[in-house]
């Protein structure tokens, strides 16, 4: 089976010639809006209407809001525009019928459930650990990485703990019953990621109903590149 990891592929060389570009580009962005005359103090709200939004990550309140330098480039991991395919191929916009792909904004509203303690609902991300050390997680978000939910990767009674116990779903025998079950947010790394996608598949297999599960396609490469807030791992 072909491991599904979406490691950034890069060698050493690569990213520093990506740290590179990515302070040339902002170099020259600094340099064009001077000399234009423009400032870059401008703000950076979410929407016009909505400078930012607090929800509640391991206990604490945390501000989701984009980045306020207008200056402000994309993580070097995320600037790299050709990762070999595959296996980091351009997944679907829908994955599957009646799975919602979702953006920004609808995310931000599952995770204003959330802070609410609307515990209906459970936003995932996906990614292998190492990922998190790099890149943070979404605040709101837990971390389940995709092999936990593999049955080529984790045993059967392992799956079936983690979908009675944080997805909510009942089990009678070998029956299943989704009736109760939380509505899941996955996200991975992006567009180029499939992580999330073979999670979602899976629950589907299982019975899942396809309604409560939704995809951030978009993940971490297009929440990075809005500027908006991400928490280390585990940080409390």
């Amino acid at each position: 089976m072909r491991r599904i990891d979406c490691q950034a592929v890069a060698m050493p060389a690569r990213g520093n010639r990506a740290r590179l570009a990515s302070s040339l580009a902002a170099a020259v962005a600094a340099f064009l809006l001077l000399a234009g005359g423009v400032r870059a103090d401008q703000p950076v709200g979410i929407t016009a209407e909505q400078p930012w939004l607090d929800v509640m990550h391991e206990g604490r309140l945390v501000r989701i809001r984009r980045e306020p330098d207008n200056l402000n480039q994309i993580d070097p991991d995320f600037a790299m525009t050709s990762r070999p395919c595959p296996p980091y191929c351009v997944q679907p916009m829908h994955l599957a019928p009646g799975v919602e792909t979702i953006g920004e904004l609808e995310l931000l509203e599952y995770l204003r459930r959330i802070t609410r303690r609307d515990d209906r609902v459970l936003v995932v991300d996906s990614r292998d650990a190492d990922w998190l050390l790099r890149s943070g997680i979404i605040p709101g978000a837990i971390h389940l990485p995709w092999t936990r939910l593999h049955p080529a990767q984790a045993d059967a009674e392992s799956i079936a703990e983690i979908l009675t116990l944080q997805f909510g779903a009942g089990r009678t025998g070998l029956l299943w019953n989704f009736e109760n079950a939380r509505t899941l947010v996955f996200y991975c790394n992006g567009p180029w990621c499939g992580q999330s996608p073979t999670n979602i598949r899976q629950l589907l297999a299982l019975g899942y109903p396809a309604h409560k599960l939704k995809w951030y396609r978009g993940g971490m490469q297009v929440w990075k590149s809005l500027g908006l807030t991400t928490v280390p791992a585990g940080k409390r």
